[in-house]
């Protein structure tokens, strides 16, 4: 078995130190707002209307999982890092946004305060807080980012993670006010893809931060990435509550607002397509000199680069195929940040995997070709 090197092992210590003890703080903060004072108060009645929204908005948030899932069919992103951005979204990033965004509409008050907190408070806070998940994983786990694709997955498992939790409110203050169908149909049907393009802005930042060999977009971008999607989602929460207040004139206004939405996430999913084929093309060009090695074989980089490649590797090899195809894939991605790096005068921690990544397609292939009794 080739051990693999781990240069940043303190590194990643340290973020799953800070990690743990922002999910707790925010679990708390989450279970205070949501629970906690409604049974302080006595408003045992919202409880099982919260259970009525966990059921609409939980399955529907596990079905747009499959989404990212399939995007990232490349070189498919940890679970453990994947799972982290979900519950960070879902329970750290909804109890801070939940208290803060709380505390600025009561500070101002009235319909004042609400429309502040609405428009003004919850994009920068929410956005902020979920941003947070995707600068863990590039700072922290860096060798699990690897680009734009990346800042996009990581994003969107953050941002659904923030909306199933998210809708679970919004469903049972609904249901408390007859207007629950409305609600899914709004939030469930109809743009339920609002905080994974919005938190998508940052994770584009980051990803062009890891990717650019401008030392000034490095830092810029990721700020840039975020004030695109606190704007975004300004827009979005401020064309709503323009809606509101407009009363029966409210409905035409949003209908007006909503076929230009839909014409941008059809944008944003174009692009991601693209971006995701790129990826493709660069595994490819990484790989080319691994067949005049003689570490792989051209059939063998076609699977790795084929869109069903796992697929094809799980039904032919079993689990080794599924590991070849990630370390083959791998391994062509810490070619391309090396040569990246090189280009800038900079250093990589990618370059130190690239030799035990070869050793280890050498030993899959061999368990491959093994055999079987």
């Amino acid at each position: 078995m080739v051990l693999m090197p781990d240069p940043e092992r303190t590194r990643r210590h340290i973020g799953l130190a800070l990690y743990l003890v922002g999910l707790a703080i925010g679990g708390l903060l989450l279970l205070l707002t949501f629970i906690g004072i409604p049974v302080a108060t006595g408003h045992f009645g919202m409880l099982g209307l919260m259970c009525i929204g966990a059921v609409l908005a939980l399955p529907a948030g596990a079905m747009y999982l499959t989404v990212p899932r399939l995007l990232d069919r490349y070189d498919p992103e940890p679970w453990y890092a994947l799972i982290g951005c979900l519950l960070w979204g879902g329970i750290a990033a909804t109890g801070y946004a939940a208290v803060i965004n709380s505390v600025v509409g009561e500070v101002i008050g009235g319909s004042t305060g609400e429309l502040v907190a609405t428009v003004v408070s919850a994009p920068i806070v929410e956005e902020g807080f979920k941003g947070l998940a995707i600068f863990g994983v590039a700072f922290f786990l860096r060798r699990e980012f690897d680009g734009i694709v990346d800042g996009i997955i990581y994003a969107t498992f953050t941002a659904i993670g923030f909306a199933a939790v998210e809708n679970i409110i919004y469903y049972s203050r609904a249901a408390g006010h007859d207007a629950l169908a409305m609600t899914f149909i709004i939030r469930g049907i109809i743009a339920p893809w609002g905080h994974p393009v919005y938190t998508s802005m940052t994770g584009i930042g980051f990803g062009v931060a890891r990717e650019t060999r401008s030392v000034v977009l490095r830092y810029t971008a990721p700020l840039l990435g975020y004030f695109g999607a606190v704007a975004l989602h300004a827009i979005w929460n401020g064309s709503a509550a323009i809606s509101d207040g407009m009363g029966q004139g409210g409905g035409a206004f949003f209908l007006c607002m909503l076929p230009i939405w839909l014409l941008f996430v059809v944008v944003f999913l174009v692009m991601v397509i693209f971006l995701v084929r790129r990826r493709g093309r660069i595994i490819r060009e990484y790989l080319a000199d691994e067949v005049a090695l003689k570490n792989l074989t051209t059939a063998e980089v076609d699977l790795v680069c084929s869109a069903f490649g796992l697929l094809q590797a799980r039904a032919r090899y079993g689990k080794n195929g599924v590991l070849f195809v990630r370390a083959a894939a791998r391994l062509a991605l810490s070619k391309w940040h090396t040569v990246r790096a090189q280009d800038t005068k900079n250093s990589t921690v990618s370059m130190a995997f690239i030799v035990p990544l070869r050793q280890r397609l050498a030993e899959l292939r061999a368990q491959i070709e093994r055999p079987t009794a």
